[in-house]
């Protein structure tokens, strides 16, 4: 399962973390990876000027915005680029 935490401190906040949450949640349900993806609010990750920072087991996306989001959560969950959510549990 992929451990995802998406910065709400204040200067993230500021530059739409709440939006980024509501919307990878709504992408989440959408592509039914609820049992592959946990999603969770976390406080500064120490990138302030680079948010909404998005850290996907220990590995940083920075520069995550209401703009993004949907096009950043589908290029990492849903396409190719992320084979251990498309293929947990498949050989290939």
């Amino acid at each position: 399962m992929k451990e995802v935490s998406i910065c709400v401190g204040s200067s993230c906040h500021l530059k739409g973390a709440h939006e980024v949450v509501e919307i990878f949640k709504k992408l989440q349900k959408e592509n039914k990876l609820q049992d592959k993806i946990h999603l969770k609010a976390s406080f500064c990750q120490g990138h302030c000027t680079d948010g909404v920072v998005v850290t996907v087991n220990d590995e940083l996306i920075k520069g995550v915005n209401p703009k993004n989001a949907s096009e950043i959560f589908y290029n990492n969950f849903v396409k190719d680029g992320d084979k251990d959510v498309k293929t947990e549990g498949k050989s290939t």
